[in-house]
């Protein structure tokens, strides 16, 4: 996906640092994502929604507040209502470049800030991930040095493995702050996502959200992944559900394919620098992975690209008999269709050739109260499938390279 390094003012002055992900196909709406509490727009969880989003067609803005990140300011003298501020900031960015956000997501604490500005923001939806219903909870990460806190004005503390510097205004504004008639007055869709076992925010947070918002409201469980969503797998899940309830509350609508290329355009990219996972989309509504099995270097969390090989024979095959069977009106209750790969020496398959060819081998079930001639008719039309023969006769695939 295309990123854009932008800069915007916060809601001092200070220069607020960011990213924009963009579609590499058309521009079909915008979301805004807010960090995690004294984290930065380029953790992984982040960076995993916006790359699945971005394949959807949605671009996403992600920043860093005030004083993190490669955001210029003193993280000091924030508090929540200047995050909130800062959120404002990025709304006006986008929309000041014609992308008004409709799709909020924030991280921890960043998904209380969207809850509090998404009140007032005209948005489709609102997304959170491990929010507390209670701002003022997250003080209990450097509960021993409260006390140093209000003696001195600010201390420092270690969060995340780095030394932060906590201010006085920090603590008595997000401890004041409550968010209940906030979330009874979102005009928007919203989705709470946490996990039960999450040692940072506590569960209850997410009920109380939930409870607090009017319908329509979806609560999806991230098992037992981490306060961060660390892992890639939890963070693959998190994107993927996102993906899903966006598309039924964002108005999607793609342009029409180019000329030549009836079904639009599929789009392949990479989810995983690190593996092989990769994204496959045709427009915004079907999305599936595709990966290599772990022997191969790979996660196994998709479909190998023989496998969708397969697949499209087997769902073709299908599908064809399915029609035929329609047409004549034959008693035809149920096809599947078995298959399987293979390479095999070409003079197996009959030819004088000593180099491989690929084999599928496929096997056909036909449930019904069918004769005789009418299974070995459909056998003969299993053959006559768009991909079978796409297969059984060579193919031209012309490749140029792009900027």
């Amino acid at each position: 996906m295309p990123t854009e390094r932008l800069t915007f003012p916060g809601h001092n002055g200070d220069t607020l640092a960011a990213r924009l992900d963009l579609p590499d196909g058309p521009h079909l709406a915008t979301a805004l994502f807010a960090h995690c509490f004294t984290c930065s727009k380029d953790i992984h969880a982040a960076r995993r929604i916006a790359g699945r989003l971005a394949a959807m067609g949605i671009a996403v803005l992600r920043f860093d507040f005030t004083g993190l990140g490669h955001s210029e300011g003193e993280f000091c003298n924030t508090t929540f209502t200047s995050n909130v501020h800062d959120l404002r900031a990025a709304c006006a960015a986008l929309s000041g470049r014609g992308m008004p956000p409709s799709l909020l997501i924030g991280h921890s604490l960043g998904g209380a800030a969207v809850l509090r500005a998404g009140a007032e923001m005209d948005v489709k939806g609102i997304v959170t991930l491990g929010a507390p219903f209670d701002p003022g909870h997250v003080t209990h990460n450097f509960a021993d040095a409260l006390d140093d806190i209000a003696r001195d004005g600010s201390a420092k503390v270690q969060l995340g493995g780095r030394e932060i510097e906590i201010g006085q205004g920090f603590v008595e504004d997000v401890s004041a702050e409550k968010l209940g008639e906030a979330i009874a007055g979102l005009r928007a869709a919203l989705l709470v996502m946490h996990a039960p076992r999450d040692e940072i925010v506590s569960i209850d947070n997410a009920a109380n959200i939930f409870t607090a918002a009017k319908h329509p409201k979806s609560f999806v469980t991230l098992d037992d992944a981490d306060h961060l969503i660390s892992r890639a797998e939890d963070a693959e899940y998190a994107a993927e559900v996102i993906a899903a309830w966006a598309g039924r509350y964002l108005d999607l609508k793609p342009p029409a394919p180019p000329p030549g290329a009836p079904e639009g355009i599929l789009r392949v990219s990479e989810a995983d620098a690190d593996g092989f996972l990769q994204d496959i989309n045709n427009g915004p509504y079907h999305h599936v992975l595709a990966d290599e099995p772990e022997a191969y270097g790979g996660t196994n969390r998709g479909l190998s690209p023989y496998g969708f090989l397969s697949a499209g024979l087997g769902a073709c095959t299908s599908m064809t008999i399915r029609m035929y069977a329609r047409r004549k009106g034959w008693p035809l209750k149920h096809v599947s269709v078995d298959i399987c790969h293979d390479k095999v020496h070409a003079q197996d398959a009959d030819t004088r050739s000593d180099t491989k060819v690929d084999k599928f081998q496929r096997r056909i079930r036909l449930e019904g109260a069918l004769s005789a001639e009418q299974r070995a008719k459909l056998l003969e039309i299993a053959d006559k499938c768009p991909v079978h023969r796409t297969l059984e006769r060579s193919s031209h695939v012309v490749t140029e390279l792009v900027d």
